[in-house]
């Protein structure tokens, strides 16, 4: 089969939707399938006018064409990089001619970027993945009737997850099946810890770990920050490793005392991702909205790192309401505080609920696992590929084998 897969994002810029399409593509191409991928993004030159490597992520795929400069766009509490306009649809319309693809799969394509474009330009079937979760969007609800002739041409609906579903369900009307990120996760099994970032294990004091742009406050560092005092207090010497792009005002602003227990590693490539997540006792998802699923908290849970994690509804059903991870209230800084000292506490201990979650949680993983999302997503191929206009998930059903087909109009 001959995929044609769409990228919103720009690809110099590092996210999950990049990561999730560059995993994509490496999968279904282990598989035998032809696989091209257009993203925004300008090649980067060196000096001598070569192209410059990327980090391993989706800058470095081998099938991917830049559809040119995006531009930055505030959207759900973060900045998304765009390619939208003439010079962009002209691009697109250049990528599915030359691709002669049996199938185009866009990413977001509510989304004034490419798959959007891609999606009113395709004469064969497209598959869309919505990976937001929105509460309340004016915008979205206000934009719906200029979206819904482009969505209607839509063959299947894809969510990440059940919340990313509701967003699609409320704002954009029509249903879609459940198919979740994916993980390869006997990459981060295998990861290797670095001796530096290990903490209890190596008879040091603990160490935890956090993952994100630094500068966006809906991923709530400022609440982790908030319960440096408390966590010092209980777990002297305790280190907090904290990974991300951004300038990390936050963390300027603490104390002194507070601030000698921070080590900030600026941003880290997959490799190095996966060995912070290996190494520490704990990572930390402070979150405060705006997550559709959780994709670190899988990667985390893949490397055997005991997961504490905000109570936000896509959190809570990646942990399985707290079976496979410690919770605490959306930005309760003391409530993150009591949670991740038990964590670590039984960590130092080697037994109690915290080592119970991390065993159940190392199990669990598998769902998540890249050779069972592909074979998900193969199956919405087939079925669109053999001629149904659309897709649609029962929502009493536990595998796509259960899928039902109707047109998309309107509510579920």
């Amino acid at each position: 089969m001959r995929i044609g897969v769409v990228c919103p994002y720009a690809v110099d810029v590092p996210g999950g939707v990049q990561l999730h399409v560059r995993d994509q593509a490496r999968e279904l191409r282990r598989r035998g399938h032809v696989v091209g991928v257009l993203a925004p993004g300008a090649e980067a030159e060196g000096p001598e006018g070569e192209p410059v490597p990327g980090d391993g992520g989706l800058a470095d795929d081998p099938g991917l064409e830049l559809a040119g400069r995006a531009v930055a766009v505030p959207f759900n509490g973060s900045v998304a990089r765009l390619a939208f306009g003439p010079l962009a649809a002209a691009r697109v319309r250049r990528w599915l001619a030359e691709g002669r693809w049996d199938l185009v799969h866009v990413h977001e394509p509510a989304s004034p970027s490419l798959g959007l474009l891609a999606l009113l330009a395709a004469q064969v079937p497209v598959v869309g993945t919505f990976h937001s979760a929105l509460e309340r969007s004016r915008a979205m609800r206000a934009a719906q009737p200029l979206l819904r002739p482009g969505l209607e041409r839509l063959s299947a609906r894809v969510a990440v997850s059940e919340d990313a579903r509701r967003t699609v369900v409320e704002h954009l009307g029509g249903d879609a099946v459940v198919v979740p990120n994916g993980v390869q996760v006997d990459d981060f099994v295998s990861a290797a810890p670095r001796r530096e970032w290990e903490g209890l294990r190596a008879g040091r004091p603990p160490a935890v770990a956090f993952l994100g742009r630094l500068d966006e406050p809906r991923k709530g560092l400022a609440v982790l920050a908030a319960a440096l005092p408390a966590l010092r207090a209980a777990h002297p010497g305790l280190r907090l490793l904290v990974a991300g792009t951004g300038d990390g005002e936050v963390l300027r602003r603490l104390p002194a005392a507070d601030a000698a227990a921070v080590e900030v590693l600026g941003p880290v490539d997959e490799e190095a991702k996966r060995a912070l997540l290996a190494s520490v006792d704990a990572y930390v998802a402070p979150q405060t909205g705006g997550e559709s699923f959780g994709i670190v908290l899988v990667e985390a849970m893949a490397a055997g790192a005991p997961v504490v994690a905000s109570g936000l509804p896509a959190f809570r059903r990646v942990l399985a309401d707290g079976t496979l991870g410690a919770l605490f209230p959306v930005g309760d800084a003391g409530g993150l505080a009591t949670a991740l000292g038990g964590v670590l506490a039984d960590g130092a201990a080697g037994t109690g609920p915290a080592v119970e979650r991390r065993t159940a949680a190392s199990a669990a993983v598998a769902r998540y696992d890249w050779s069972v999302v592909a074979t998900e997503l193969e199956a919405v191929y087939e079925t669109v590929l053999q001629g149904p206009r659309s897709l649609a998930a029962d929502p009493g059903a536990a595998t796509p084998a259960s899928w039902w087909r109707r047109p998309v109009r309107g509510g579920p």
